[in-house]
């Protein structure tokens, strides 16, 4: 199963954390930092394959990386995974994330970190891989593309909520409302509209 996944730059900024097991955010965090660490001093030239038994307090956890241009993708998994799924499944997601964007880069994952995590969501589902054809992942993230733009998107969804609102037929609010001694004016509903 995995447990975690992270793609960070070379310089150790997370732009994508993805962690399946509950953990606590201070937790979450050094495990970030330390996986960091332990990536970045691995020669090139080394195997992408890495036990990491200390950060997820089992003796079965690995990490399994790939470093494209300035990204590092890091899946922590325990031993139930294979090694080179993994790394054949991080190639899918960078592959994936390179046709949904033409190109891929760092920027992209910082300024469209809703479709990212989407296209993540068709590939791994709560841990478990869930899909590995890219041509189905991307036509996926098409159609919810397409749907968005049809709907508006979630920057039109304030305009929307307020049409809904001034299209709703209220009966006719009193204009005076009287509680024993209390007078309460009601303005008229056009002065807000």
């Amino acid at each position: 199963m995995i447990s975690a996944i992270l793609v960070f730059n070379n310089h150790g900024k997370p732009r994508l954390v993805r962690f399946y097991q509950r953990l606590a955010e201070e937790v979450q965090q050094q495990i970030i930092r330390e996986t960091f660490h332990l990536v970045l001093k691995r020669d090139d030239h080394i195997c992408n394959f890495l036990e990491c038994s200390s950060l997820f307090g089992g003796p079965d956890y690995k990490l399994i990386y790939r470093h494209y241009a300035t990204l590092y993708f890091v899946f922590c998994v325990d031993s139930s995974e294979s090694e080179l799924g993994i790394l054949d499944l991080i190639q899918v997601f960078v592959e994936t994330l390179d046709k949904c964007f033409e190109n891929v880069c760092e920027l992209d994952l910082i300024f469209h970190m809703d479709k990212v995590h989407y296209i993540l969501q068709e590939v791994v589902i709560g841990g478990m891989v869930l899909e590995t054809n890219m041509n189905e992942i991307v036509a996926q993230a098409e159609a919810q593309s397409k749907l968005e733009k049809t709907e508006g998107g979630l920057s039109a969804a304030p305009s929307r909520a307020v049409s809904a609102v001034k299209n709703i037929n209220l009966p006719e609010i009193p204009r005076n409302i009287n509680i024993g001694d209390i007078n309460i004016k009601v303005p008229n509903r056009s002065q807000f509209v």
